[in-house]
């Protein structure tokens, strides 16, 4: 025989108090009696009671659902971020939806049915500024941006320091004897690439070095642009020690063209990239690069989101996450070989 679900009502019946008493006190007013509070709590536990969320959600005019849109839903990145925000939303009682939006006009229409329709207390903009979508973030709206630096006030933004990690990666470089070294960024659109570029300049000026712009190859985050870029570069002659690239799948594309040069990855040249993918320690050699928490970017997004909506007058969050040098076996002190007359 199925259980039937207990109610307010019987709880109140059990701590012999009205139901509007055992309401009070389930959502913290202080205008209940010591004692009488104790009694609505131990009928609350001698009969398993769980407010229905949906009812007090509705009561609060909140539906307890956020949204994510993100330019895809497959990239490693993106999905981890969003796991990062989906069980931080589900530890406070929140539902988190999860939409893509390729380009400005999918993202100004999951706007329009999201938020015109208030399905939704807050949500959550990826890469807001790889395209014109920025222009319909809605406003006097609970947003916060993930990627970026929220370019007008009243957002709350969570970012990684990409400058910090441009500026990691090209350090550990130098700091290894390399002088030359090739860069093959994201798409330079997206502000982490901008960002990761920057990084890399100031690490090799603080050297004295002089920047190459003919050895930096805008990428597109997949191993192919990578690839082609290096085979290129030593097609041309091009003399360099190692290769920063800014994620881990176009370093693996390094890898691959530098390989079928005939060149060892890192005797002859050393490769660093971005993000510590799961499989990082085990690529053939295993990949030196700048470890970025996903997973700690989208729990800090959600907290921020969450505070926002919870509290609209509080100071919206403003975040940048700090990055890590892992050191694998990609990257070596650079070897200067004399030749031979």
């Amino acid at each position: 025989m199925r259980r039937s679900r207990v109610t307010i009502r019987d709880v109140a019946k059990r701590a012999g108090v009205s139901h509007q008493t055992v309401s009070r006190v389930i959502n913290g007013s202080p205008d209940v009696l010591p004692e009488t509070r104790q009694r609505v709590e131990e009928a609350v536990a001698e009969l398993g009671y769980h407010p229905n969320e949906v009812a007090r959600s509705l009561a609060e005019g909140r539906t307890r659902t956020l949204a994510c849109i993100s330019p895809n839903l497959i990239d490693y990145t993106f999905s981890s971020i969003i796991e990062g925000a989906e069980n931080e939303a589900r530890s406070k009682g929140y539902f988190l939806l999860s939409a893509s939006a390729p380009d400005e006009t999918v993202f100004a229409e999951l706007i329009r049915s999201l938020v015109g329709s208030r399905r939704i207390d807050g949500v959550l903009v990826m890469n807001p500024y790889i395209d014109n979508r920025s222009v319909f973030i809605p406003e006097n709206f609970p947003v916060v941006v993930l990627g970026a630096v929220a370019r007008t006030t009243g957002l709350g933004w969570v970012a990684l320091d990409d400058t910090g990690a441009g500026w990691m990666a090209a350090n550990h470089l130098l700091r290894l004897g390399h002088c030359q070294i090739a860069c093959v960024t994201g798409p330079l659109n997206e502000d982490c690439s901008q960002e990761r570029l920057k990084g890399y300049q100031l690490a090799l000026q603080a050297e004295g070095l002089t920047i190459d712009p003919t050895l930096i190859g805008e990428g597109d985050w997949q191993a192919s642009s990578a690839y082609h870029y290096v085979s290129e570069w030593l097609a041309q002659g091009r003399h360099f020690s190692a290769v920063f690239a800014h994620n881990d799948r176009m370093a693996i594309g390094a890898i691959r063209a530098l390989r079928e040069a005939g060149l060892r990855v890192p005797e002859d040249v050393s490769v660093i990239g971005v993000d510590d993918l799961p499989l990082a320690s085990y690529f053939d050699p295993p990949l030196t690069t700048i470890r970025q928490d996903m997973f700690a970017i989208g729990r800090a997004a959600a907290q921020a989101l969450i505070e926002a909506v919870e509290n609209p007058l509080a100071a919206k969050r403003q975040v940048r996450l700090p990055v890590e040098l892992i050191v694998r076996a990609s990257t070596a002190p650079r070897v200067v070989r004399e030749e031979v007359v």
